[in-house]
């Protein structure tokens, strides 16, 4: 399988550099292509309309982008990586060659329910499948300590491609999240986004200049518990598997869609 992989969290991040190794182990074609650094948050950005993105070559079939995640699939889809370009090039003879699958991640924190909207890379995934790709964003959910099992979460996933992939349809893209334990998740359930509570604070400071500063102050993050959502199946050591369309709708005509 050809693939292109991308994040948020840049290109150097572990989520991204174990699982495009298991990948390649598992004899999948990886192409990647992520930010240069830390891009969380960003959502569905892009920043190359104002100017050229440069990407530079790190490794094998792996570049950074000083750009977004968005922008990183956009770029590598429309002629910055030739080998995934979707666009045939009449000119030269030369058809299109689009990658067999988009796979966002592994983020370093969840992306359940309500987080997709502010997550680059849920948004790198949306834009895969805008390009009616099979794509796939990937997050590993933090759990209470601060031990991060990449380990699992990267051999969950390759064990799992085909099954989430298979997921897939046309305007939509797939949303896993993978709880962060040593053992591997129980299932892989088939879940509806979470709403989520943030529950933040913005502190200001008026200093001497006379200019007012904006701090954020993170509160708990919880979720509206719901039988069936991603959250509940992540609680329950389980894998989330969601399907999301990528266009807006109201909330109410999608869930519990088929």
């Amino acid at each position: 399988m050809k693939i292109l992989l991308t994040n948020d969290d840049g290109v150097s991040s572990p989520g991204i550099t174990l699982l495009a190794k298991a990948l390649r182990e598992a004899g999948h074609r990886v192409f990647v292509l992520a930010p240069a650094t830390d891009h969380s948050g960003v959502s569905h950005s892009v920043s190359f309309f104002s100017g050229p993105c440069k990407l530079t070559q790190v490794d094998e079939d792996t570049w950074s982008c000083e750009g977004t995640p968005a922008d990183c699939v956009i770029i590598a889809l429309l002629g910055g990586i030739p080998e995934l370009c979707i666009i045939a090039d009449s000119e030269n003879g030369t058809p299109a060659s689009p990658p067999n699958a988009v796979l966002s991640g592994i983020n370093r924190g969840a992306n359940l329910g309500t987080d997709i909207i502010y997550s680059g890379t849920a948004a790198a995934a949306r834009q895969g499948g805008l390009c009616n790709i099979p794509s796939a964003a990937l997050s590993l959910v933090e759990g209470e300590d601060k031990i991060w099992n990449w380990e699992t979460a990267v051999l969950f996933t390759v064990q799992n491609l085909e099954q989430i992939l298979a997921s897939w349809k046309p305007d939509s893209f797939i949303n896993v999240n993978i709880p962060n334990r040593r053992e591997m998740p129980a299932s892989l359930v088939r879940a509806f986004p979470s709403i989520r509570y943030y529950n933040d604070r913005i502190c200001t400071y008026t200093a001497p200049d006379g200019h007012r500063y904006c701090f954020s102050n993170s509160g708990t993050i919880g979720a509206k518990p719901e039988r069936g959502s991603d959250y509940d199946a992540v609680a329950g050591n389980n894998a989330s598997l969601s399907e999301i369309f990528i266009y807006p709708v109201l909330r109410e005509s999608v869930i519990g869609r088929g």
